[in-house]
C-alpha cells in the first residue's frame, strides 16, 4: 500500500492538529496502521497504532491522554489528532503499514512494511 501524509504544521504549545494518511489501493483494510515520528536527532520513535478494523488502539506513554488515532477504511484514511501539544513533540510524523495482523498494533520500526513520506509538525514555546 502506498501512503501519504498531511496535515503538518506550526502550532504554539497547547495547542492541537490533525494529521491524515491516505492510501492508494484495495487493500488498506487488511493493514494494521501506524504514527511515529522523528524529531531532530532522534531515532524514529512509535506515537499510536490502530488495528485493521479500527478497534484496538496502543500509543507511546507520551501520547496517552493527548493524541487520537483512528482510521475510516472506507475512505482509506488513517488519522492522529494531537492536543495539548509540546515542543518536544516537534517532529517528522510518518505513518505506516504493516501487512501482518499484529493484535495489538506492534510499536516497533521494524514491523511495519509501508511507509508514508512524513509530515513536519512543529511546536513553538
Amino acid at each position: 500500500v502506498q501512503l501519504q501524509a498531511s496535515g503538518g504544521g506550526l502550532v504554539q504549545a497547547g495547542g492541537s492538529l490533525s494529521l491524515s494518511c491516505s492510501a492508494s489501493g484495495q487493500t488498506f483494510s487488511t493493514y494494521v496502521m501506524a504514527w511515529f515520528r522523528q524529531g531532530p536527532g532522534k531515532e524514529r520513535e512509535f506515537v499510536a497504532g490502530v488495528s485493521r478494523g479500527g478497534k484496538v488502539t496502543s500509543y507511546a506513554d507520551d501520547a496517552k491522554g493527548r493524541f487520537t488515532v483512528s482510521r475510516d477504511n472506507a475512505k482509506n484514511t488513517v488519522y492522529l489528532q494531537m492536543r495539548g501539544l509540546k515542543p518536544d513533540d516537534t517532529a517528522v510524523y510518518y505513518c505506516a503499514g504493516d501487512s501482518a495482523p499484529r493484535y495489538p498494533p506492534a510499536q516497533v520500526v521494524g514491523a511495519y512494511d509501508s511507509w508514508g513520506q512524513g509530515t513536519q509538525v512543529t511546536v513553538s514555546s
